[in-house]
């Protein structure tokens, strides 16, 4: 089949495309700005076309040839966002239908019968409406929250939870949702494109289990390894202040966090399950769901770049478009210096560190951290390393553990110290222009709960000290040894 995705530098668009791929389909992707693609890894299998829903003229164009169309774009970031969204429905509708296109896929939101939606839902609806009243077959999946890393409900689930112990929220946490992991949505999108010809219907879509708020919020702090969490449920609390509120405490803008939340004073559960007859297959449960979305962050890759995966790629990787704000709270201290030592020299000296060599920076400070660890049961200082000039993927040094090592370019240690999260710290050598090489120190933090935030925050000051000081002296080390075995 020949597809046109409309949104695909959005989440679930850069998502679904390298799995229409994967089946084999012709995929292209109407975009406002191309540059956008550039960096994924599948940009050259695909056709890309530049065009707007809001610009009717340039759909007619994008949908030449096409038999699916899929729809996955919404617009919450504009204030009039139901306006822009049904015209780009209505658009989207007419172009299908001058191309003859077989389909229209697109994924709505679940929403309960005869009730005043939210203006979010209410626009979903809508969109919806638009394509079903049209000339040509729609499948329209309604789905409640989404479960991945990069998902707005996700997200703002995720930092609400991590970042506070104790929660006062509003009523409406006792609502009840049917969850579904954005594995399943993507598999829904995909497996439409063969649903039998003249299919004009909505199809609820969820997973396993109906939860409320408290619980997902709950469970997600048992999956993550948090402390577990208390919530405190009052009638005072608004959708409006509840949004002012998710604006403060995590980095969601309230632009996309304020209609979300006015979509929560509604149950969410599915009416029906035909889907399940018409596309069998296993549904993931709440918290695999989690657990998958929570992947990157355990996986040994602290590079989380989805050009960095293979095809089809998981759903949760991160893609160069994501927002800003998903994927979790994350620390870096990144710092680079430039050597005249040889790539070679320099990388002997990142090969040898720790043990008797020590960490090149304050050793006072290494000490004492290392004494600190050991007063809260933890490996402390005392494993030293089993060899002093060569390392290997696994084996522990001092309190961390080898996880990657690509000789001569790269070495990643994974911290087993006590922290309130988890760290990485990466050593990396590289060829400089004009001869010597260049030194780059990458230190990842990624916390867990408040506490970990509070423990960044208040040993950053001692970064310079003791990475800046690790930067110089390793340079300095390479350096050193170069002259005197020149001499």
């Amino acid at each position: 089949m020949r597809c046109l995705v409309t949104g695909a530098t959005g989440y679930l668009g850069g998502r679904l495309v390298p799995r229409l791929l994967a089946e084999g389909h012709q995929v292209r992707c109407l975009v406002r700005d191309p540059a956008k693609l550039r960096d994924v890894p599948w940009a050259g299998q695909v056709e890309v076309v530049r065009g707007d829903v809001l610009d009717e003229a340039t759909l007619g164009p994008a949908m030449a040839g096409v038999d699916v169309v899929h729809y996955l774009v919404h617009s919450l970031n504009h204030a009039d966002f139901a306006d822009a969204d049904r015209r780009g429905a209505e658009n989207t509708a007419r172009a299908a239908a001058g191309a003859r296109a077989k389909r229209i896929v697109y994924l709505g939101g679940l929403h309960p019968p005869g009730v005043g939606l939210s203006p979010h839902l209410a626009s979903r609806k809508e969109v919806g409406d638009v394509f079903l009243a049209s000339d040509v077959p729609a499948v329209v999946f309604q789905a409640a929250v989404i479960i991945g890393s990069g998902s707005a409900s996700f997200e703002m689930l995720r930092y609400l939870t991590e970042r506070l112990p104790v929660m006062v929220t509003p009523r409406w946490v006792h609502n009840r949702i049917q969850p579904i992991a954005v594995r399943d949505v993507l598999r829904y999108l995909v497996e439409a494109v063969g649903l039998p010809d003249g299919v004009n219907r909505t199809f609820d879509v969820g997973g396993p289990e109906v939860l409320t708020y408290q619980d997902m919020m709950l469970r997600y702090a048992k999956v993550a390894g948090l402390r577990p969490r208390r919530v405190v449920a009052v009638p005072l609390l608004t959708p409006k202040l509840s949004s002012h509120w998710v604006n403060l405490v995590t980095p969601v803008p309230r632009s996309i966090a304020a209609p979300l939340i006015e979509s929560l004073v509604h149950e969410v559960v599915c009416r029906e399950d035909d889907v399940t007859r018409l596309l069998p297959g296993p549904t993931t449960g709440y918290d695999r769901a989690v657990e998958l979305a929570l992947a990157k962050v355990r996986d040994a890759d602290v590079e989380t770049r989805w050009s960095g995966a293979s095809l089809p790629g998981a759903p949760s990787d991160p893609l160069p478009t994501d927002p800003d704000w998903s994927g979790g709270s994350s620390y870096v201290d990144v710092r680079e210096r430039a050597t005249e030592a040889s790539p070679e020299r320099l990388w002997q000296v990142v090969e040898g560190i720790g043990g008797e060599h020590g960490w090149y920076s304050f050793p006072l400070a290494w000490a004492v951290r290392g004494w600190l660890d050991r007063l809260v049961g933890g490996v402390g200082l005392r494993r030293g390393r089993r060899d002093p000039r060569r390392l290997h993927v696994g084996e522990a040094l001092d309190w961390w553990r080898v996880e990657e090592i690509d000789r001569g370019r790269l070495l990643r240690l994974r911290a087993e110290m006590r922290v309130p999260g988890l760290a990485w710290l990466e050593l990396q050598v590289a060829d400089a222009d004009g001869g010597g090489s260049t030194y780059r120190q990458r230190a990842v933090f990624v916390p867990r709960g408040l506490a970990g935030h509070l423990y960044w925050w208040l040993v950053r000051p001692f970064h310079g000290l003791v990475f800046g000081g690790m930067v110089r002296n390793i340079a300095s080390e390479a350096e050193l040894t170069s002259d005197f075995r020149k001499t």
